[in-house]
């Protein structure tokens, strides 16, 4: 018998492209594993947090805080300018990229968060740092830092009166886009934290150039703010600011929902509680409950999440988001509590 070797090459290339497409689809079909990111607080020790951490839940690490100094320089001779540990002393240049490697070891990206919703003394301003005639190299700098540390990318934890100035002088989504545009040139990721409150909110000009939104969907009420009585971070609070977050834009898959692994206390009660010490100081049966007393004006009581919640919210972050984040990962027990009950809400069980 005699081949036709032009049409048998011809039909052989319609089978491995038909081959590929369906490839394709079948990969296109998988689920997309839920975004999981863990804020690591510098200044709490980012050994202690690490050991604290079942890192196999977690997919993104947020290394906090990074501020630059006056001249807007990240770090100098070896050492970070503005992002102190648990001591109180600048971290060096070799143990933070110990420290990232360790954690992209385990197959997770590692950002840095700039500014943080307390500005220390150490830092720069901000609001000169992102004016137009500083802004270059505002951007350069971080870039430089990226590079310097093997980061993964940048995290814009610019919150509150700051960012409401730095907004209305016009100079907020013009920094963030030029960042956007430094950062995917090196295939990196730019993200943000974002309070859902008028003046605390990321503008939604600046929208479109982040990979992730971080909703704070937290402090509703502090030691010296809110409403008398409430809940610091009802589960109604995370499905409102989810919609609003929707409504304003941001990309089902680049919606994460901010949890907190803490908890305020009032009437008599400490002020500021990990979710570790409040197990630890009232019990686990407890902690059951969002609420430890009677949450009233006047009253004496702790509000905080409970696995229960933190579960549920996860549930709702599947359904709504593309996943969850985590302010902050020293606080939880040592049993994981709180991350197992986020696996178990991610996970649809």
């Amino acid at each position: 018998m005699m081949w036709n070797f032009p049409a048998f090459r011809f039909i052989a290339q319609i089978l491995i492209g038909f081959t590929l497409v369906l490839s394709s689809a079948v990969i296109a079909a998988e689920p997309q594993r839920p975004v999981v990111v863990g804020y690591l607080a510098a200044f709490k020790g980012l050994d202690l947090s690490i050991a604290r951490t079942d890192l196999a839940a977690f997919t993104h690490y947020n290394l906090s805080f990074a501020n630059p100094d006056a001249d807007g320089q990240f770090v100098r001779d070896g050492r970070m300018t503005c992002m102190g540990d648990e001591r109180g002393t600048n971290l060096s240049v070799d143990t933070l990229r110990t420290t990232i490697a360790r954690l992209q070891a385990r197959g997770a990206k590692v950002l840095i968060s700039t500014a943080g919703g307390v500005i220390p003394g150490c830092s720069g301003d901000w609001k000169a740092l992102l004016a137009p005639d500083r802004r270059d190299a505002t951007v350069a700098a971080l870039v430089d830092l990226t590079d310097t540390l093997g980061l993964d990318g940048v995290d814009i934890d610019i919150e509150g009166q700051l960012l409401t100035d730095i907004d209305r002088a016009g100079n907020y989504t013009p920094f963030i886009a030029a960042l956007s545009d430094a950062m995917k040139a090196r295939r990196k990721l730019l993200t943000c934290a974002t309070a859902s409150y008028e003046g605390g909110m990321v503008p939604v000009g600046s929208i479109p150039y982040f990979d992730l939104v971080n909703v704070m969907s937290y402090d509703a009420i502090g030691p010296s703010w809110g409403p008398a009585g409430a809940e610091h971070s009802s589960y109604d609070m995370a499905a409102r600011d989810l919609d609003l977050w929707i409504a304003r834009g941001v990309a089902r898959d680049r919606l994460v929902l901010g949890l907190p692994f803490y908890g305020y206390g009032f009437g008599g009660e400490k002020a500021n509680w990990s979710y570790r010490d409040l197990v630890a100081a009232h019990g686990i049966n407890a902690t059951k409950t969002d609420v430890i007393g009677d949450h009233c004006p006047g009253c004496r009581y702790v509000t905080h999440n409970s696995p229960a919640t933190i579960e549920k919210k996860a549930r709702l972050a599947a359904e709504k988001a593309g996943g969850v984040m985590v302010w902050e990962l020293s606080q939880d027990t040592p049993d994981h509590g709180l991350t197992q009950a986020i696996v178990r809400g991610l996970s649809r069980e």
